[in-house]
């Protein structure tokens, strides 16, 4: 848990009055700051066998620290052979010090380790202050054990904040750590 304490208190001792000083913020609560990161990792083969979707929820367990949670289709599609209720993926939602600790281990080991990294996309906003991304594969988090991988599986990482705009999420992300392409 000292990485939870030590990006916590560079955001309380650093960021926060760079942050009040460039956007004029009168109060340190009013600075926007991490809400919540939620990590969804879509397994459409656990449709035919459930054993894989019990793989990759192991799998998200370890990597967050946290039991992942089964998702289920709400609607069914013919076309997949889909139908409701059945498990499709899994997630997790993390909040507090294992969410510190997750963006900290995103941002100074796993992304690093990808291969031919030029830095993330500055136009994965939503508008209200969230970034979303696309990974393609988990191998880049050294939780990961290479012999219980049976695929390699993609996930999408959703960072909320409670900034208002883009432009505030953008500092507060490239404050914290997470490298954005220049463009």
């Amino acid at each position: 848990m000292a990485t939870v304490i030590r990006l916590k208190q560079r955001y309380d001792k650093e960021i926060v009055p760079l942050m009040m000083e460039r956007f004029g913020y009168k109060n340190p609560w009013a600075v926007p700051r991490l809400s919540m990161i939620v990590v969804n990792m879509g397994v459409g083969d656990g449709v035919q066998n459930i054993k894989i979707l019990d793989g990759a929820a192991e799998q998200l367990t370890l990597l967050a620290g946290q039991k992942a949670a089964v998702t289920r289709a709400k609607k069914s599609i013919a076309n997949f052979k889909i139908r409701a209720g059945m498990p499709i993926g899994c997630r997790v939602t993390l909040r507090g010090p294992r969410m510190y600790e997750f963006f900290d281990r995103l941002c100074s080991i796993a992304l690093p380790r990808v291969r031919d990294f030029r830095g993330l996309p500055s136009r994965s906003f939503d508008g209200r202050g969230n970034y979303t991304m696309g990974v393609k594969d988990q191998m880049m988090f050294p939780e990961v054990n290479y012999q219980k991988v049976d695929r390699v599986r993609g996930m999408n990482i959703s960072i909320v904040t409670t900034a208002k705009t883009d432009e505030e999420a953008r500092n507060l992300l490239a404050l914290l750590g997470l490298p954005f392409r220049k463009d």
